[in-house]
């Protein structure tokens, strides 16, 4: 088979645990950069993608081409070799299985979360100084930036749960891939539908805000009206945190918990 079972996907998962709590720091760091300027990369991708592919294909086809090319994201986490927050919020799979600590654990994702904005952040004004931003790119990146901080705070956390069970189980798939190939075929779905339905990604969000606010300050810098009078520095993290809280839930619990239960006993065979 070209493939693992869900049993050894599991016992995988724990592997990943134990590997990514032992990062020397530094490494973790830049690992964690690189995959939030992957994230970033898909991100401004799918901007530039769908930011009039609604006019002619219609919101539901724009949706869908949006969460394809929104993959290449974590398939360049996958493939190149990078530490995703979302993706290592199954760490207590490892937990569970008392191969890892707290410490270990929450070293991670607190180090991997920070080096994620950064790179986010980092990829956000490369894009927003480099003058490829069309007019209707903008526009399109301003009104999604300002979308995401208008959502009522228990739907950013439902969002953020949803999102994250998705992206949880495109990464628990990649496990079990035993080719590249493999891999993008198992995350392409997964990532193509949290997209497709709106859901919330705190690491995207740490691009499509600061992206947005950088527009939004550029147009009133040059004298234009302000489009998007909510989306601050305060709105930004209004979103981030919750939106986090629930891309924890939704990996941490619905996958690393439940997957844990069920094959606890195939994983206390390693």
């Amino acid at each position: 088979m070209n493939y693992k079972t869900p049993p050894e996907i599991a016992k995988s998962a724990v592997a990943a645990a134990i590997s990514k709590a032992s990062l020397p720091l530094l490494q973790m760091t830049l690992l964690g950069f690189l995959a939030g300027v992957y994230i970033a990369m898909g991100g401004y991708f799918m901007i530039v993608v769908t930011q009039d592919a609604a006019a002619f294909a219609g919101i539901g086809i724009s949706k869908l081409l949006g969460g394809i090319v929104f993959s290449l994201g974590l398939f360049l986490v996958v493939a190149a070799g990078a530490e995703l927050f979302t993706g290592n919020c199954l760490m207590p799979i490892g937990l569970l299985a008392g191969k890892i600590s707290w410490s270990g654990m929450l070293r991670n994702l607190s180090v991997v979360y920070a080096a994620n904005f950064a790179g986010a952040l980092f990829f956000a004004l490369l894009i927003f100084k480099s003058g490829v931003l069309s007019k209707n790119c903008a526009d399109y990146a301003l009104s999604i930036a300002a979308a995401k901080v208008r959502i009522p705070l228990s739907q950013m956390i439902l969002r953020g749960l949803l999102c994250n069970w998705f992206v949880g189980l495109a990464v628990w798939l990649t496990f079990g891939a035993l080719d590249m190939s493999g891999k993008f075929i198992a995350l392409l779905m997964p990532i193509t539908a949290f997209v497709a339905m709106g859901f919330e990604h705190c690491v995207a969000n740490m691009f499509f805000l600061p992206l947005g606010l950088m527009i939004k300050s550029g147009l009133t810098a040059a004298g234009a009206p302000i489009p998007a009078p909510e989306l601050t520095i305060g709105s930004i993290f209004g979103n981030l945190i919750p939106v986090t809280i629930g891309n924890i839930i939704g990996a941490a619990f619905f996958l690393g918990v439940l997957y844990f239960v069920i094959y606890r006993r195939d994983i206390a065979k390693n």
